[in-house]
């Protein structure tokens, strides 16, 4: 008997049920929560949607992966085209001809809203400061570039851009020049573009964009942190060009960190980045030996653990974790809890069981690495990761392993499917390719796969040797 053919009602259906599972929560609830089908002619899915800016973020930045769910789901080329749909009697039309999977759906999650800010209120942490911050040759010059700033705001570096992979302290540094100019009297504001972009929202949305506009422009310095998510995001772009010319004007101050240079960010606005470049960009390295040795001292101080930790036990582990901060202070984490949990002291041969042997005969990284680092990043287990389970969890931990399996190793994509719960070529080339999109789409997935991607790098013993 033939299989009877769907109707797009419930292929669209299907299709958002599909990607609320690959789509992370925050991603999945502030896009496409309240998406509703509006019409189907021949393939092409008319989607509507609340507003111009989510319009313009769904075919810029996440066209891709729903037109791939639903042909997937339709076994046919889709074309799909997003429109504003607000007309709640519309909406009453269409109920009454069959539920839609948005109308199944428990009560949506809170949409961005405009917060607003109370007096004093910066958005900084207070513990990243200039003291907590261990400078070496990989930093020097953008310590130096962030002194200049505080010393003499918007006159010498105006923007400052910083750059650097996940985890190298570009976070930190912007929070220390905030703390800094703080302390001095200054009004300063910290946000990342993706909480300026949730503001924008609801602010357009809650008619208070001039609320939204003294926010951001009335403060004598702006630390802006991941500006690269604001790649092709038009009304985010415009707003935040305008803000950035009020604030230059005004003599303010503007500092703003990404993980690419701006010519690197692609559909970045040509007049933001031509603004950025015209203030001085500086990157941060992964830290040398010597400065990986400065990290976990002044790391180890603060946990009043320094005079535990003999000499030997730092060199091991800056040595042996040649990643970014982050991973040093794991490491260091996991030296310490395991001298309080086995009441020995921190020593150098604790180092060894604390953090495995030291892996100098590996420079290659096997599909078994992989899987068991994805596994411990996302708190699953690798049993389940190479199973059929298919909750949220499992599933983007399960797609990234396959990315990173494919992107690091030189396995087939036979060999991966085969080692990761028997899966064809065609469901592995599936899960490439959506990581792929989401690591454009979505900052998060895209730090959270470089940070296992630095944690994979090959740990060579010699280096103990080499850089001292």
């Amino acid at each position: 008997m033939s299989e009877q053919p769907r109707s797009a009602a419930t292929i669209w259906q299907t299709a958002y049920g599909e990607l609320q599972l690959q789509m992370p929560r925050e991603t999945f609830d502030a896009w496409l929560r309240h998406a509703r089908l509006i019409a189907h002619e021949d393939g092409t899915y008319i989607i509507g949607v609340h507003n111009v800016y989510a319009r313009e973020w769904l075919e810029h930045r996440l066209k891709k992966i729903i037109v791939r769910t639903l042909g997937q789901i339709a076994r046919r080329t889709v074309e799909v085209r997003f429109v504003v749909w607000s007309n709640e009697k519309a909406d009453d039309d269409l109920r009454s001809a069959g539920p839609l999977l948005a109308d199944l759906e428990p009560p949506a999650e809170p949409t961005p809203h405009f917060e607003e800010t109370t007096p004093g209120e910066t958005g900084l942490n207070p513990r990243y400061t200039f003291d907590a911050y261990a400078v070496g040759s990989c930093n020097r010059l953008a310590h130096a570039a962030a002194l200049a700033v505080i010393e003499t705001p918007a006159v010498q570096f105006n923007p400052l851009y910083i750059h650097a992979d996940v985890g190298l302290g570009k976070t930190h540094l912007l929070h220390a020049i905030g703390n800094s100019c703080h302390e001095r009297g200054m009004q300063v504001l910290f946000v990342s573009s993706e909480a300026f972009t949730n503001d924008l929202v609801g602010a357009i949305k809650s008619h208070r964009t001039q609320e939204f506009r003294e926010k951001y422009r009335h403060v004598d310095l702006l630390l802006v942190d991941d500006i690269d998510f604001l790649a092709g995001k038009v009304s985010s772009q415009e707003e935040f060009y305008h803000t950035f010319n009020t604030l230059y004007d005004s003599g303010a101050q503007v500092v703003v960190a990404s993980s690419r240079p701006p010519g690197n960010i692609q559909k970045l606005d040509p007049r933001l980045q031509s603004r950025f470049d015209g203030g001085l960009v500086v990157e941060l390295l992964p830290p040398d030996f010597e400065t990986r040795m400065a990290i976990l001292q002044l790391k180890a101080r603060q946990r009043g653990s320094e005079g535990r930790i003999p000499l030997e036990a730092f060199e091991m582990i800056a040595g042996e974790v040649d990643g970014s901060v982050r991973d040093l202070e794991g490491a260091l984490n996991r030296l310490i809890a395991a001298s309080m949990l086995t009441n020995t002291p921190p020593s150098a041969a604790l180092v060894e069981e604390a953090l495995g042997p030291i892996r100098a005969s590996q420079p290659n990284l096997t599909l078994e690495d992989i899987i068991m680092m994805v596994a411990e990043y996302y708190g699953v287990d690798p049993e389940d990761l190479c199973g059929r389970g298919r909750s949220r969890e499992v599933s983007i931990a399960r797609q990234v392993a396959i990315y990173m399996a494919y992107k690091e190793t030189s396995t087939s994509l036979q060999q991966i499917g085969e080692a990761i719960g028997g899966r064809n070529h065609s469901t592995v080339l599936y899960s490439y390719e959506r990581i792929g999109d989401l690591m454009d789409a979505d900052s998060q997935v895209r730090r959270d796969v470089q940070a296992i991607m630095q944690s994979l790098k090959p740990q060579r013993a010699s280096q103990i040797h080499n850089r001292q």
